[in-house]
């Protein structure tokens, strides 16, 4: 039964808008801490189940063994579209896509303009990004994506050009921006069909030479398409998609620090990039987990849970739900306990470290975290710190120099975090998400362990109040064994990226 979660009426909603006005202090998060903001260190929400982890950690225990690798189920990427027909000699005209959101939607989008190319007959710009709302970010598809590799590995498949022709250099974002159109797509359906694209872009190009997409994003259907559309979609995002060499580095760099970290005193510096490959550890490398949060303000806003942060932070999150979406937010309709049951409550740093601790992972485990920006910085990551106190992040393992490439660039941080992940023993995401599901199809296709939080199951055992560490441990263990990266074979509807068996894997 649905029940509305505020219940002092509009008399309540008027004095929520208007206490940003009356106290501006609650809602000023770079404000100094104290007792009226919401960046206070807030109480665990499940202290008998932290104590219970800490003693554990503590204790000599045998645990089961959470690095087991995953065992070969006989799959294999079955990525060449050996089947489709030759790269057409002439091409019906140029497309343009223009993409949004992340980086890991905008990946999403280059594999599906790629394509929608090969549907068309069409010659492939190179994707132009949009400058994100939120993360304001301004990199080019060039400035994360080696551009050479991407066109030498789909040479045999579509065409693709850096840029338009002089002729044509009239199609920029700023002629579509200004008025309606003939060339500019704006009604392309999420997950549109192959037919639709024949039937409504081919005359464009036909009658113009030229047809721009914009928006588009999550604009291919996933069913319904040819097995060489399918292959091909794969192909872009587990081998065309390199990224540009310095954020290959750097991450090199820092998979490299996980692995064999440096003594205490040893100081970071440039020559640590080259150096790093050639040290020696007698005990082999190293073993991390990278951990994607995924808990930022925006996250913790929209599903209108209680985090534990008291009266601060739920005002503070309120305003922010009035600010960005005029309060219309589906969960909010919904009690804390109500959205906690369905599992759409994102796990606080404190509920991820629980679960990796209830699953095996110990104190000496290393852990890289790959979030943007924590929604509480350090005092909401302080419980998370206690049970795994060998935390790293971007910023404790880059020197000045290094950090100073991607500074302010969410995109290349991103880009980093994701290199990150895929080269870590095993990956978990607190939350589903763009990067969840891509990390999840592309260490399906290496057969990597990936661990997938039953948001449900977590939701109901946090809420029992009286269940004892032991029976947490067995229901967390039970509830997660078939939920670390085994093949799932994909539903119809389902994308492809995140569940490539069996379009793009074959058995045997």
């Amino acid at each position: 039964m649905q029940s509305h979660r505020n219940h002092g009426g509009a008399l309540a909603g008027v004095f929520v808008l208007l206490l940003p006005v009356l106290f501006p202090s609650l809602f000023t998060s770079h404000a100094s801490p104290s007792i009226f903001s919401e960046w206070n260190a807030p109480k665990p929400m499940h202290l008998r189940l932290l104590n219970s982890a800490l003693q554990q950690q503590d204790s000599q225990g045998k645990q089961s063994d959470p690095w087991t690798p995953l065992p070969d189920e006989g799959w294999k990427p079955c990525l060449d579209c050996s089947n489709s027909p030759s790269l057409p000699t002439n091409s019906q005209g140029y497309l343009q896509v223009f993409l949004d959101g992340g980086l890991n939607q905008q990946r999403m989008g280059i594999c599906d303009a790629v394509a929608v190319a090969k549907i068309l007959n069409a010659t492939l710009v190179i994707p132009y990004f949009e400058v994100n709302l939120v993360w304001q970010d301004s990199s080019s598809f060039g400035d994360i994506f080696d551009v050479d590799h991407f066109i030498d590995v789909l040479k045999d498949d579509i065409s693709i050009v850096k840029e338009l022709p002089e002729d044509f250099s009239w199609s920029t974002r700023r002629y579509y921006a200004t008025r309606i159109r003939a060339t500019r797509i704006k009604n392309a359906p999420v997950h549109a069909s192959a037919n639709w694209y024949q039937e409504n872009v081919s005359p464009i190009l036909e009658s113009y030479g030229i047809a721009a997409i914009a928006p588009f994003s999550h604009r291919l259907a996933f069913d319904n398409l040819p097995m060489d559309i399918q292959r091909l979609r794969c192909k872009v995002n587990f081998k065309a998609l390199s990224f540009v060499p310095h954020i290959r580095a750097l991450g090199d760099a820092l998979i490299s620090r996980l692995r064999y970290p440096p003594g205490q005193s040893e100081a970071l510096g440039s020559n640590y990039l080259r150096e790093v490959t050639d040290v020696v550890d007698r005990q082999g490398p190293g073993k991390f987990v990278v951990l994607h949060l995924r808990f930022d303000k925006d996250m913790a806003a929209h599903s209108a849970c209680d985090f534990g942060g008291g009266k601060a932070e739920e005002l503070a999150l309120a305003k922010y739900r009035q600010v960005m979406w005029q309060g219309r937010v589906l969960n909010s309709k919904f009690t804390d306990e109500e959205l906690r049951n369905q599992g759409r409550c994102p796990l606080t740093p404190e509920e991820i470290g629980l679960l990796l601790a209830a699953l095996g992972f110990d104190s000496n485990t290393r852990l890289y975290l790959a979030s943007h920006k924590v929604y509480g910085g350090e005092a909401r990551l302080s419980t998370l710190r206690k049970l795994f106190p060998l935390m790293e992040d971007k910023k404790s393992l880059a020197s000045a120099e290094e950090k100073a490439q991607i500074k302010g660039k969410a995109s290349l941080l991103a880009a980093v975090d994701y290199y990150v992940g895929m080269h870590s023993d095993i990956f978990i995401s607190a939350s589903p998400g763009n990067m969840h599901n891509a990390m999840v199809g592309h260490r399906t296709i290496k057969n990597l362990k990936t661990i997938r939080p039953n948001m449900a199951l977590l939701g109901q055992l946090f809420l029992n109040n009286s269940m004892g560490w032991s029976e947490f441990q067995q229901a967390v263990v039970e509830g997660h064994q078939n939920r670390q990266g085994q093949i799932r074979i994909r539903n119809p509807e389902q994308s492809i990226y995140t569940y490539p068996a069996p379009d793009c894997m074959c058995r045997g």
